[in-house]
């Protein structure tokens, strides 16, 4: 299977080249790299958080990350695998961060509408799918966004995250039961 990276600039020889000079230095590997995966990288995090803005901020984490540990770039995956485990490790570590003073923020804006009597009677359905798909253990939430939102297979998404083809699929059964338990009455007042 040829990734989209790879096709971006011919074959897998061509990518472990672009790593390899971009590991020693060389900036126009470096931003051929960049232009192939940032794009990739972008949906996933947005996919993770949410947030346009964040999404790009941790775009760039990931790739601030990516190039001070390239030299430990072993070539046993390849570099698009490894990637996207550095993508979604660097992703969920910041989204921990931001969810805490996001919580801290909506508790103070909830309050707010409480006070003000702008409080909402009920959330549409896309804010609670949102709520619902947030509100996942980290495990299930990346695994169901990789396979159901970016079109990963399991054996890409168990090779990103380093766990089996099998662990993958179940993590996204698991995500699947949990939405339709918290979205259950939402379904059934339509």
């Amino acid at each position: 299977m040829t990734t989209p990276a790879v096709a971006a600039y011919g074959t897998r020889e061509d990518e472990r080249s672009l790593v390899a000079r971009a590991a020693a230095g060389d900036r126009g590997a470096a931003r051929a790299l960049y232009d192939a995966h940032a794009a990739r990288v972008h949906r996933l995090a947005f996919r993770l958080c949410g947030d346009a803005d964040l999404a790009a901020d941790l775009t760039q984490d990931v790739f601030v990350q990516v190039f001070r540990q390239l030299k430990t770039f072993r070539g046993e995956s390849s570099f698009s695998t490894w990637l996207h485990r550095v993508a979604v490790t660097t992703s969920l570590n910041s989204m921990r961060k931001v969810r805490r003073l996001r919580e801290r923020e909506t508790e103070i804006d909830d309050a707010r509408d409480v006070i003000d009597g702008t409080a909402a009677a009920d959330p549409d359905l896309r804010a609670a799918l949102a709520g619902a798909i947030d509100a996942l253990p980290d495990g299930l939430r990346v695994a169901l966004v990789m396979h159901a939102v970016e079109g990963y297979t399991h054996t890409e998404i168990g090779e990103a995250l380093g766990i089996a083809e099998g662990t993958s699929k179940k993590r996204v059964f698991d995500a699947r039961a949990l939405l339709r338990d918290a979205l259950a009455n939402h379904w059934e007042a339509r």
